[in-house]
Order: structure tokens, then C-alpha cells, then sequence
């Protein structure tokens, strides 16, 4: 496991320019994708109809069985 690791350590840190900024643009795009879309497009949609983790569950049950 030791070994996998610096494998790793040791191809990050000879990486070039163009490797280093196309790992950035992933980076960017994985917090856009996770963070920005979530907040916009998936609110949170039990909280907001229910107020006890029992109400919630139910309703998650529900859904479930009847879907």
C-alpha cells in the first residue's frame, strides 16, 4: 500500500504544466457540479415539508412502497 502511495506522490510531482491545469479544470468542475448545482437545482425538499425525522421517514416509505 506504501508503495501505491508514492507511486502516486512521485507522478503528481513530476507532472507537467499542461497536466497541473487540466487537474485544476477538473477540480473546478467537480466543485461546480457538486456544490453549486446541488445548492441551485436539489434543495433539500424534506426539510422544507417536514419537520420531524419520523414525518420524514414515512414520507420516504411511502414513496418507496407506492413508487
Amino acid at each position: 500500500m506504501k508503495k501505491v502511495f508514492y507511486f502516486y506522490i512521485d507522478g503528481f510531482k513530476n507532472m507537467s504544466r499542461h497536466s497541473v491545469r487540466l487537474w485544476i479544470i477538473i477540480l473546478v468542475k467537480l466543485f461546480i457540479i457538486l456544490f453549486v448545482l446541488r445548492i441551485f437545482f436539489f434543495p433539500d425538499f424534506l426539510n422544507s415539508k417536514f419537520e420531524t425525522d419520523k414525518e420524514k421517514g414515512d414520507y420516504v416509505f411511502e414513496q418507496l412502497i407506492n413508487n
